[in-house]
């Protein structure tokens, strides 16, 4: 067995309310990576329009949402379009209305607050309701938990919480995350995940790195260590 295929729209048991997202998706300017679902009994297909925020062509400022990431209900994204430059007097978007008032304006004046692009890695967990601002890279394993609004960058296994959102802790030491990133799980082809979700659930980083040199396509690493 390989597990649901990352091209089904609905993989829980078919219900609506979960959606594998790469499946909805029809901006260019986001990306979502196989197996990354979200989960919402308000239309969970229309992701992109309702947790995707102030995201306008004009800017070209990219999503980028990574593999096996679990975003519950409310998860939302803040793009650059939101921001409004601050480096004048007003902060009011002039020229985002015609009639005389966005003739005046030069673009690299408008655009000089942007952020960028919002990365997400690879198994990242968010919360209900949380909230990833303008610009922001979360990198791979993080956790960010239920409310939080991260607006600046989360390390790899990181756990964040708060507004302002704030690291309390690493889900592991410093030397296991290196190992973790190395092993890039997610990375394996579907048929040696699913051989291994034994290793990829447990906590034991040296049972994964023995699954990640595994070449056996027939036994699970706990068969061939016993």
């Amino acid at each position: 067995m390989h597990g649901p295929s990352p091209d089904t729209l609905h993989p829980f048991n078919g219900e609506s309310h979960t959606v594998f997202l790469k499946n909805v998706i029809t901006r260019p300017t986001i990306e979502v990576g196989d197996y990354t679902y979200y989960h919402d009994f308000e239309n969970a297909s229309d992701f992109e329009n309702r947790n995707v925020r102030y995201h306008f062509d004009n800017i070209g400022d990219r999503l980028k949402i990574g593999k096996f990431c679990a975003l519950a209900a409310g998860t939302s994204f803040i793009m650059s379009g939101a921001n409004h430059a601050m480096t004048g007097i007003s902060t009011y978007p002039f020229h985002i209305f015609d009639k005389g008032w966005a003739e005046q304006f030069d673009p690299a004046t408008i655009f000089d607050h942007l952020r960028g692009d919002t990365i997400v890695g690879n198994d990242v967990w968010f919360g209900t309701n949380s909230t990833v601002m303008p610009g922001v890279t979360i990198c791979s394993g993080a956790i960010i938990g239920a409310h939080a609004v991260v607006a600046s960058d989360v390390p790899p296994y990181a756990v964040v919480v708060g507004n302002p959102g704030r690291v309390v802790r690493l889900r592991f030491d410093e030397q296991t995350i290196d190992r973790l990133l190395d092993v890039a799980w997610w990375d394996w082809p579907i048929e040696k995940i699913t051989r291994h979700l034994s290793a990829i659930w447990g906590a034991d980083a040296g049972v994964l790195e023995r699954a990640a040199a595994n070449h056996d396509s027939n036994l699970d690493v706990n068969e061939k260590a016993s």
